[in-house]
């Protein structure tokens, strides 16, 4: 069965003023985490691979340790290269066409690894994997489906689900390699793609309207803009070297883990505990950078910690127990950042450049995984196993100087608000009304869209005074008529 999303009662609520606070629709949360459920398969995919692709590997043919890396990693280079191009395309071609071509390419480097020998066919199926990049375009089909007011709600399930679904991949990696083997892996991760495309054309609503949004979809034309932001390119070096240090890592650290020890099929025992104590350990401090506003404190301090267990690892690599302490140390900077550097590049990105600044932002981060997986295999082609964790550590340790000259962030939250379709001019006196409006900190009207990108303080933000101009032009506006 197909889901419209065709409710009169919901088109019309786009035009109305909302509280945050407000419920989504029940179309709103199927959206949401059907959109969230086919990025977490996709994402399974290609994580299951990083903790057993460098044991496997030492079987393929024509295998070294920098062509081991790249495989690892091939796919954050097609990756980084084809998401922006899918969602420009989504727009002009439709939303679930475009998934759907996603996810099969997606299946397609799945077989094809599956059924290679050797290391290139490997490396071949893993580009093919990244090719079918459908991040942008499942962003935007998330937007379309969803009110402006709850849009940050929608986008953070997807979040979410991604977190979900690296935790569970390298937990389950080992296993299933285990059980059947590497191509046993690339087989049901293929099956996992298809699956998807069943979850797109059954479960997610299908939008009565496609519309672009400069909230979750980057614009072309403010590249330029972007980039030329010290602040955010700060951002976007970091999530590429947070994603360097992560793959480079996992180029070799199923291999210390082995020489440690501990058998490849009980790998999991180590990263189950390891991750979920990682995990909730980073908690408190998310709440402390939010909650207490010391945000720039708590995320030098992360990348310190991450400096610290690469350290770590380099001397103390084939000791089980020194592993086991300093991988901790590791996964609870990387998982501190993995949800404070978002929330930054929210704070940071003017009021209008949001989706853009976001596009970029993942791309370097699987840029950054591409450039982590060769390097890890090239330098411990080259030296060791603790070469490439004092590589780390040192790239750690750059990334902290380049950080510790963030400006602190504005602790705002970006808000989007439907106000209809109005005059150039109206919209101008619309974004300076909006302005003197207590709490908010940057107000942007566009007229032929009828939205309102904002900046506000959500603990001072004076909502009925905001809502009540909302609901002023409304009534004046051509989209009212």
């Amino acid at each position: 069965m197909l889901f419209s999303y065709h409710n009169a009662k919901e088109k019309e609520n786009l035009n109305q003023a909302e509280d945050i606070t407000s419920p989504m629709s029940p179309l709103e949360r199927r959206a949401s985490f059907s959109l969230a459920g086919i990025f977490a398969l996709r994402m399974l995919g290609l994580f299951m691979l990083l903790p057993v692709l460098s044991l496997f590997s030492e079987q393929m043919d024509g295998a070294t340790p920098f062509l081991t890396g790249l495989a690892i990693s091939a796919y954050g280079l097609t990756q980084a290269l084809f998401q922006i191009p899918f969602g420009l395309l989504s727009d002009r071609y439709g939303r679930k066409p475009l998934i759907t071509i996603g996810l099969l390419i997606f299946a397609g480097g799945s077989v094809l690894a599956a059924l290679s020998d050797s290391i290139v066919g490997v490396i071949a199926g893993r580009a093919l994997q990244g090719s079918g990049a459908i991040a942008a375009a499942v962003m935007a089909l998330a937007a379309d489906l969803t009110r402006e007011v709850h849009r940050t709600k929608a986008m953070a399930v997807i979040g979410i689900s991604i977190g979900v679904s690296f935790a569970v991949s390298v937990v389950a990696g080992p296993i299933i390699a285990g059980q059947i083997g590497i191509s046993g892996i690339f087989w049901v991760t293929a099956a996992l793609a298809l699956i998807g495309i069943i979850v797109l054309w059954t479960l997610v609503p299908t939008p009565a309207v496609r519309r672009f949004h400069r909230d979750a979809e980057p614009v072309p034309a403010q590249f330029k803009t972007v980039l030329a932001d010290a602040e955010l390119l700060r951002l976007d070096i970091g999530i590429l070297i947070l994603h360097m240090i992560l793959t480079a890592g996992f180029v070799v650290l199923p291999l210390a883990l082995r020489d440690a020890g501990l058998a490849p099929a009980d790998h999991w025992m180590i990263y189950l505990p390891v991750l979920v104590l990682s995990m909730a350990g980073a908690v408190p401090f998310i709440i402390i950078a939010e909650k207490k506003r010391k945000m720039k404190q708590v995320f030098l301090g992360a990348i310190g910690i991450i400096a610290l267990g690469e350290l770590g690892l380099s001397g103390g690599h084939d000791r089980l127990i020194d592993l086991v302490a300093f991988l901790f140390l590791f996964f609870a900077g990387f998982n501190l950042l993995e949800a404070t550097l978002p929330s930054l590049i929210s704070k940071t990105a003017p009021a209008d450049l949001k989706g853009t600044a976001m596009g970029i932002y993942s791309s370097s981060q699987f840029l950054g995984a591409f450039l982590g997986g060769i390097s890890g295999g090239w330098i411990y082609g080259q030296w060791s196993i603790s070469a490439v964790f004092l590589f780390c550590t040192a790239i750690a340790l750059g990334w902290l100087l380049i950080a510790a000259y963030m400006q602190p962030p504005r602790h705002l939250s970006s808000m989007l608000l439907r106000v209809g379709e109005m005059e150039e001019q109206q919209a101008t006196l619309m974004s300076k009304q909006m302005t003197e409006v207590e709490g908010v900190a940057e107000a942007v009207v566009l007229a032929v869209e009828g939205v309102a990108y904002l900046k506000v303080d959500n603990e001072t933000l004076d909502r009925d005074r905001l809502f009540n101009l909302i609901s002023q032009a409304a009534e004046v506006s051509p989209s009212a008529a």
